[in-house]
């Protein structure tokens, strides 16, 4: 599974020109999901986006987790993060989850993060959605948890 996260001072998702989910300080976390992938990933890349340290300290030091700043967390599904993009002028979705599939991990992504993460808003499987952010810093990272290779 894969997160873009970005920290934000507020970021919000619309479909149809209603917000869905908004939130002040905290991380927008783009979240694909790929052939393979399961529930096990599913907990680990939640637990690394309210665990990862990007927000700074008294020191100005990235010290700090979502969980430590009580900040909130906007994940929205985006498979096109699962893309292969390595030749020619056009992506290729072969490696990213069926949405069936897709959207039951992406699901469990927000519900497992909801176990640990008080404030948790979500955008919406399948929609056509309008993001809005405003990245704080730029501060933007890539996570990417992988399902252990079998027979290796």
């Amino acid at each position: 599974m894969i997160a873009l996260i970005q920290r934000v001072t507020q970021a919000r998702v619309e479909i149809g020109g209603a917000a869905v989910g908004a939130i002040g300080r905290g991380i927008l976390a783009l979240v694909g999901v790929e052939r393979g992938d399961g529930d096990a990933e599913a907990a680990r890349l939640a637990e690394r986006v309210i665990g990862y340290r990007i927000f700074a300290d008294a020191a100005g030091k990235m010290n700090l987790s979502l969980a430590d700043i009580g900040g909130g967390l906007l994940a929205v599904p985006q498979f096109t993060l699962a893309a292969d993009t390595a030749k020619g002028a056009r992506p290729s979705f072969s490696s990213a989850a069926v949405p069936q599939e897709g959207e039951r991990l992406f699901a469990r992504f927000v519900a497992l993060a909801r176990e640990h993460h008080a404030d948790v808003r979500t955008g919406r499987f399948g929609a056509d959605m309008q993001v809005s952010l405003v990245n704080d810093g730029p501060v933007t990272f890539w996570l990417q948890i992988r399902p252990p290779r079998r027979g290796v």
